[in-house]
């Protein structure tokens, strides 16, 4: 019987082996991409704006360049990116997800979780388009208008000292509660359908929970690594610390966001 117990955990566990495999190469890849996309991105001059920073190529108007030959490019290696700063945090509830649907068979869980993770990458691809099409727009006034660029890093800090702030409120509080919760098993959606639909509605509460230090990792430049190094990090801390001590981890990252987002403007002003 002993025998017959160890061989049933050791095939338990051969899935969650090779999930959590699979998530790791996954994310390994995405984040050497990213890398190479900011390396190539930070090789390109930008233009120098009023108020002392520069605007990335990334978001600059250039001739001969429509809004598509950017947008499409540009959504590709943005949903690469968020795969790199939100599978750490997202893996484990897909896994659970994995376990609710498994019902012996691991090839079709697999499936299942592959379509539940591809919904939740959707809601951020359109997210990325929406950034998209804000910044450039928000880069072609800023040319135009001297006045507009030169107050851009004190809107910034002010930007990130929101969203540090955000961070105490009951609102973060409910969807940081929320934003981890798929079906447990006997009660997951089984079909390609019910898959996308957990996985958009992942997406989502995800967004709600996270969209303030995305705001924040924007604000302060979306082609900077450590500011995506440091938003990657604690989003995963506040979503993986224990229920009891989540909310405490969310206020310290608020603490922090605020402290940059308030040096963020004197620096500007004092310049």
């Amino acid at each position: 019987m002993d025998n017959v117990g160890m061989t049933a955990r050791r095939r338990g566990s051969a899935p969650r082996a090779i999930f959590f495999g699979v998530s790791s190469l996954l994310f390994a890849a995405s984040v050497w991409a990213t890398y190479v996309w900011r390396s190539s991105m930070a090789a390109m001059a930008g233009t120098p704006m009023p108020g002392g920073w520069t605007m990335p190529a990334l978001w600059a108007p250039t001739c001969g360049r429509t809004w598509l030959d950017a947008a499409v490019p540009f959504a590709g290696m943005w949903n690469v990116m968020m795969i790199a700063m939100m599978l750490p945090s997202v893996a484990p509830v897909l896994w659970r997800y994995f376990e609710a649907v498994a019902d012996g068979c691991s090839i079709r869980a697999g499936a299942m979780t592959a379509l539940a993770g591809a919904g939740y990458f959707l809601v951020w691809l359109v997210v990325g388009l929406l950034v998209f099409a804000a910044r450039t727009q928000f880069a072609a006034i800023a040319v135009q208008a001297p006045s507009l660029a030169h107050t851009a890093p004190a809107m910034a800090g002010v930007v990130v000292a929101i969203a540090g702030t955000l961070q105490f409120t009951a609102w973060k509080g409910r969807w940081l509660a929320a934003c981890g919760m798929l079906p447990s098993c006997g009660h997951a959606g089984v079909g390609v359908r019910a898959a996308a639909r957990q996985g958009a509605r992942l997406g989502r509460h995800c967004l709600y929970c996270c969209g303030n230090l995305m705001a924040a990792l924007l604000a302060a430049g979306v082609m900077d690594r450590p500011a995506m190094a440091l938003v990657t990090i604690a989003i995963t801390a506040e979503r993986l610390a224990p229920a009891s001590f989540s909310g405490r981890v969310a206020r310290g990252i608020g603490v922090a966001a605020i402290m940059v987002g308030v040096v963020m403007v004197v620096r500007t002003v004092t310049a």
